[in-house]
């Protein structure tokens, strides 16, 4: 079967808890289900994971690197600084949707902007809460038929 992978960088562990006023309260367990809604009425394995250590994450994308229907990455502070994990998305041959729950280009902080990860990416959603995450899901699974 089909895998689609959809990772998740430092701190989303803490979804729902760090910050309501700008991530809300929604668990990363409940977009795990969001998302495995989705893959399932597509026939798709999902790999959900969620990874406060960079080597973890580039793990994953060397898994996914081949034969994986896509990735949706949520890569939080990697986006900044995460030179390895940008690496391996760019060896990845398969459609990438970054994903933001706020929209970085409207953060206070103007270093937020600019995503190292958006080099590899096919297409990024910022600021639409975790429903972007259904959103990238099921951008991928359109464009593999799915």
């Amino acid at each position: 079967m089909a895998s689609l992978f959809v990772l998740n960088g430092p701190n989303l562990d803490l979804l729902g808890q760090r910050e309501p006023d700008i991530y809300g309260t929604t668990t990363l367990a409940d977009v795990e289900a969001l998302c495995r809604a989705e893959t399932d009425a597509a026939g798709v394995d999902l790999r959900f994971h969620q990874t406060n250590a960079e080597h973890e994450m580039i793990g994953w994308l060397h898994q996914a690197r081949t034969g994986a229907v896509g990735i949706v990455i949520n890569p939080a502070a990697f986006s900044y600084a995460g030179y390895p994990t940008l690496d391996a998305l760019k060896m990845c041959d398969c459609p990438i949707v970054e994903v933001h729950i706020s929209n970085i280009h409207r953060r206070d902080e103007a270093w937020r902007a600019n995503s190292l990860m958006t080099a590899a990416a096919t297409g990024m959603i910022t600021g639409l809460g975790v429903h972007g995450y259904v959103l990238a899901v099921r951008h991928i699974l359109h464009l593999r038929g799915c």
